[in-house]
């Protein structure tokens, strides 16, 4: 299995390493059945993340035709009030970073992931917002950072606040910690739950929540 991890201009370090730390210890665990790379849509480059600037090598171009999972991340950036900032300081916030990943062929080559049956894209955090912008989870279920559930909810996304939501071919994770959960969860599913717990013990976490599928009774009241 290959799993490729997207780097883009501004992107969170920890929803990019903590995944991929997940799936790279599932690899050595079965022998190399797990495979990981960093890649962007502009192919091999040095890439910057968000505040605090961490920069990461991306060794290829994102593939969906070559990928079996592909991870997106979200954005790092200024969280303060927008009218509180220079127009300097505007431009690294988180929404406007993940505004400009429209303005790359990340759109075009994640719609070609997710129109592949045999793809699975795991978005963590504000990667979910960036499908949800271009268009790509109108009507599904997917969850994000709590800040970014009404945003999700405004573009047409079924808006989920759960740690995980898995809605087949199509995985999301919330707040940025969840990618640790989201990369467990991908282990589970795709590996199975002996190499799973094997990494929960090697990493001394446990996976927090429940996952939320579409399977199972509807709750008469909602909280």
């Amino acid at each position: 299995m290959l799993a490729q991890f997207v780097l883009f201009d501004g992107f969170d370090p920890l929803d990019v390493i903590a995944p991929y730390e997940v799936l790279h210890s599932a690899g050595m665990l079965t022998d190399g059945a797990v495979q990981v790379e960093m890649v962007s849509a502009e192919g091999p480059r040095d890439v910057l993340s968000g505040l605090p600037p961490l920069r990461l090598e991306a060794t290829g171009r994102l593939d969906p035709e070559r990928a079996d999972v592909i991870v997106l991340p979200g954005a790092a950036g200024d969280v303060r009030d927008p009218g509180e900032l220079s127009e300097e300081e505007q431009a690294n916030t988180i929404p406007v970073i993940l505004g400009r990943t429209l303005e790359t062929d990340l759109p075009r080559l994640m719609k070609q992931a997710l129109q592949r049956e045999d793809t699975v894209v795991a978005a963590v955090c504000g990667g979910s917002l960036i499908l949800a912008m271009a268009g790509l989870v109108e009507g599904r279920p997917a969850s994000t950072h709590h800040l970014g559930l009404d945003v999700l909810a405004a573009t047409g996304a079924d808006s989920v606040d759960a740690r995980v939501v898995d809605d087949g071919d199509l995985i999301t994770g919330g707040g940025v910690t969840s990618g640790l959960d989201v990369g467990l969860y991908l282990v589970e599913r795709e590996i199975g739950p002996r190499i799973a717990r094997s990494v929960e013990k090697l990493f001394e976490y446990e996976r927090r929540g429940t996952v939320w599928t579409r399977r199972g009774a509807a709750p008469a009241i909602s909280f």
